[in-house]
């Protein structure tokens, strides 16, 4: 086996900033995810037809095609149509952000489906809005019995994050590319990315457990 891992060392300063362009922009993406999640959810369960329709179609579009493809839409194409270059950090936010929204809002449709409906019904006996109710006693209950749902989804954006390299975007998985190119060798480079994506998984595995322990024993 031709391995030589010490050729690589004096780059691992320059893959280790891939870690922090990685998590940048995948946090970002989520939060716009769980907000756009949120919003299509709530159309999901409301009484006006468009608004379901909207919904519905946006989720079968999102989820029914590869997320490779709407990230080259976003980049590639777009910018055909308006003239306007849109750069990589924000082209992985749109296509990333856009796409976890479509399964976000179904994890949250789930969650509030879950939500004993009694809570409804003693909310508007008492005469609460909707919109209240559903910020102030739905959603609440809905979110903590979806975290674990939710922090699935973080991990697989940053794990799925790699494609953004297709792009030039300089996440870790185009640096460990560039470090391949650089020495002509590349069974190293992604071997240490992949170590590293696995490093990062195993982390955020065990943050969502503690944050779920202690929304559970805040009960």
């Amino acid at each position: 086996m031709n391995l030589d891992f010490s050729q690589i060392v004096p780059y691992i300063p320059f893959m280790l900033k891939g870690i922090g362009a990685t998590l940048k922009f995948v946090s970002i993406s989520i939060l716009v995810g769980f907000i756009l999640g949120t919003i299509l959810a709530l159309c999901k369960i409301t009484n006006k037809p468009v608004l379901k329709w909207f919904a519905a179609a946006y989720t079968s579009i999102f989820r029914g095609t590869p997320l490779i493809l709407q990230l080259m839409i976003i980049y590639f194409a777009i910018p055909q149509l308006t003239g306007y270059d849109i750069d990589g950090f924000l082209a992985a936010i749109l296509a990333f952000g856009l796409n976890s929204a479509a399964y976000v809002s179904e994890i949250i449709r789930a969650g509030i489906m879950a939500v004993d409906h009694g809570q409804t019904e003693a909310a508007e006996a008492l005469g609460i809005p909707y919109k209240p109710m559903m910020l102030n006693i739905i959603l609440p209950q809905a979110i903590k019995n979806i975290l674990p749902a939710l922090m699935n989804e973080f991990i697989t954006l940053t794990k799925e994050s790699a494609i953004v390299s297709t792009i030039g975007y300089l996440d870790l998985m185009r640096r460990a590319q560039i470090v391949g190119a650089d020495l002509y060798r590349n069974f190293e480079p992604l071997l240490v990315a992949g170590l590293i994506y696995w490093i990062m998984v195993v982390i955020l595995t065990k943050i969502g457990s503690m944050v779920e322990r202690r929304m559970r024993y805040s009960d």
